[in-house]
């Protein structure tokens, strides 16, 4: 039973949909050494006035910027020090004070670093071109208010080869939405704390619209950043960072908080490796290079857990006391995989498993992969919420059972190989595909085909598991699920701490 069926009369609401969307454009005409080289040369501009080139267009967005900032009555703020000054905090103070009217709201400038082009001959090949190169130039921070998609910000480089970075939170979009419907709700930073109708809520939040989202951007690019008449391919849009969340929103806050103490503290020691691949819709392979593991922090707003896979992550927490946040982020989104039409060098097509593309077009696909993500990571939750429950089951297991004229002894899940095989069955991926007979004897490898044989009877006799069909396939029941839980919740929480020398 899931935590949501379970204190079902305590959860006021539960609402899943994208969170921080930073999304990335880049110029094709203009996005990497070979191709800029191209572009002048097309354009009969010599490699060597690069840097006159760069300068025109470095002129006209700074131009641009003063004129936006003097049309809404604001100060263009330098930092000094970007990485001192936390910009959302120093926006927050600017609309305390002015307010939410959509708009312009303040624009930063700071100098940072940059990839780059210069010019280059060789020698030997008697070629001029540009090739890669690193510095440092203004960049342009436009925070400001759309009447669709709320607070968001624009970054622009004033130097080539003007990679920009947009954010929105798509909460923020989400309210919009409802209060166009009139559904009433109370937002709190990027939490809905209460909605009138969630099911409604959670409609909306399905429905995102990518072609209205690329509208935006392009209308975007042509308020902040007025070089595309100059690159007539404009501009194309990339996935940087997704979050997904999943808010399960508590009536009160002393509900949540008898719950998410024990929760969040057993969620550190529990989850393995292999369960956060699971989370995430992978498999532990030993060929995975990337880093696995747990991170428990305490923070103002309350308590974060965290577990990462290489440059993703899923999340845990208790936001304002009184939402739990399920949270699933994505560094990189080619991590996830799905099935697709990929084309291949030789024209040729097929339907095939294959990585999510960077494209924003790929956010239907992430929604459904995402909320998996999180869906799986609390159906986990609910099993360490049921442990102590299932260990009113350990006498049931622990007897023999009688069918027909045969005794099947019972299990000892804190010792020995009955415990070895509670903890291969606790597997992740035996969870989401079930495990056959072979599954068991290549995790337990001491165990022979008849004595496998012999474990998946006792198993199904003392209702543990259960038989698929007509085929050979076996899943934990809901029995299984809670006692193995259990068993080893109390092996490695209370024994082991227990029987540890002092």
């Amino acid at each position: 039973m899931l935590l949501t069926e379970r204190y079902q009369g305590e959860i006021r609401g539960q609402l899943s949909c994208f969170d921080r969307v930073i999304i990335t454009g880049t110029l094709p005409d203009f996005c990497h050494a070979q191709v800029a080289s191209r572009y002048l040369r097309m354009r009969n501009i010599k490699i060597f006035d690069f840097a006159q080139f760069a300068k025109r267009l470095r002129d006209g967005i700074r131009t641009n910027a003063e004129e936006l900032a003097e049309a809404a009555g604001i100060e263009i703020e330098f930092l000094r020090n970007a990485k001192a000054v936390r910009k959302e905090d120093r926006v927050q103070e600017i609309l305390a004070a002015r307010g939410t009217a959509p708009g312009l709201v303040h624009i930063f400038s700071a100098m940072e670093a940059c990839t780059t082009y210069e010019p280059w001959h060789d020698k030997q090949t008697h070629k001029t071109f540009l090739r890669p190169d690193s510095g440092k130039c203004i960049h342009y921070y436009f925070y400001f208010i759309d009447p669709e998609f709320g607070l968001g910000y624009v970054r622009v480089p004033t130097w080539a080869p003007y990679r920009l970075q947009i954010y929105f939170n798509a909460h923020n979009w989400l309210a919009e939405q409802l209060r166009r419907r009139d559904i009433g709700f109370r937002l709190i930073d990027n939490v809905f704390i209460a909605v009138d109708d969630f099911d409604r809520a959670q409609e909306l939040a399905d429905g995102f619209n990518v072609q209205r989202l690329h509208r935006h951007l392009e209308r975007l690019v042509n308020t902040f950043c007025p070089i595309l008449s100059e690159f007539p391919a404009g501009y194309h849009w990339s996935l940087m960072q997704v979050e997904y969340a999943t808010d399960i929103v508590f009536r009160q806050r002393a509900d949540l908080a008898a719950l998410y103490d024990g929760l969040v503290r057993t969620a550190v020691h529990a989850v393995k490796a292999d369960n956060v691949a699971t989370f995430l819709g992978r498999k532990l392979d030993p060929r995975y290079l990337g880093e696995v593991g747990n991170d428990f922090h305490t923070r103002i707003q309350g308590t974060r857990i965290k577990h990462h896979m290489g440059r993703v992550a899923i999340k845990m927490y208790d936001k304002l006391g009184q939402v739990l946040r399920i949270e699933t982020v994505a560094n990189d989104v080619t991590f996830f995989k799905h099935h697709r039409w990929v084309e291949h060098r030789d024209g040729s097509a097929e339907l095939t498993l294959a990585p999510v593309r960077k494209s924003i077009y790929s956010l239907p696909v992430l929604n459904e992969l995402m909320s998996a993500a999180n869906r799986r990571y609390l159906e986990f939750l609910s099993s360490l919420d049921d442990w102590s429950d299932g260990v009113k089951h350990l006498d049931h297991v622990s007897r023999p059972v009688q069918e027909g004229t045969r005794n099947y002894r019972g299990f000892n899940p804190l010792y020995g190989q009955d415990r070895a095989l509670f903890e291969t069955l606790a597997r992740g991926e035996f969870n989401i595909s079930g495990f056959h007979n072979r599954d068991l004897r290549r995790c337990l490898p001491e165990l022979s085909g008849p004595q496998a044989c012999r474990i998946l009877k006792r198993l199904r006799t003392h209702g543990l598991v259960k038989k698929i069909g007509r085929t050979y396939k076996y899943y934990l029941t809901r029995l299984g699920r809670r006692l193995i839980a259990a068993a080893l919740s109390v092996r490695e929480f209370v024994l082991v701490p227990a029987l540890a020398p002092t």
